[in-house]
């Protein structure tokens, strides 16, 4: 069992990175909160691409030498993959966090609960 957990260790990473972000995205009701779950589960997934984009003794996929052979390099495909998708990450986080500000200035509270049970009684 040790072994499985060791030679499994970016799976295990990610699978626990991905339980507890989805976790505080669902049960907490502060928005901040969520925007940082909702955070973490984005890294998980981008350690999952980048663990399994990564071959051992392979070289980077940069031309060295001469040598064309495709099977010397990795393949940059997740790594690109991962980099766009930190870029739309902070931009996506960015608009939340910038919405909350709003949410907050308007409402005086982050609880989802609170904000909702305003609007019904504003819409009253």
């Amino acid at each position: 069992m040790k072994t499985l957990l060791v030679d499994h260790m970016h799976e295990t990473a990610v699978v626990a990175l991905f339980c507890i972000g989805f976790t505080t995205l669902l049960l907490n009701k502060n928005l901040i909160k969520k925007i940082i779950g909702f955070s973490m589960m984005d890294n998980a997934i981008y350690l999952f691409l980048a663990s399994y984009g990564y071959i051992r003794g392979r070289l980077a996929p940069i031309y060295q030498g001469g040598e064309t052979d495709p099977a010397l390099y990795v393949n940059p495909l997740p790594a690109g993959l991962v980099l766009t998708g930190i870029v739309v990450s902070v931009s996506v986080s960015a608009i939340m966090l910038a919405l909350t500000v709003r949410l907050y200035r308007h409402y005086h509270t982050l609880n989802i609960d609170e904000i909702a049970e305003i609007v019904r009684e504003e819409g009253r």
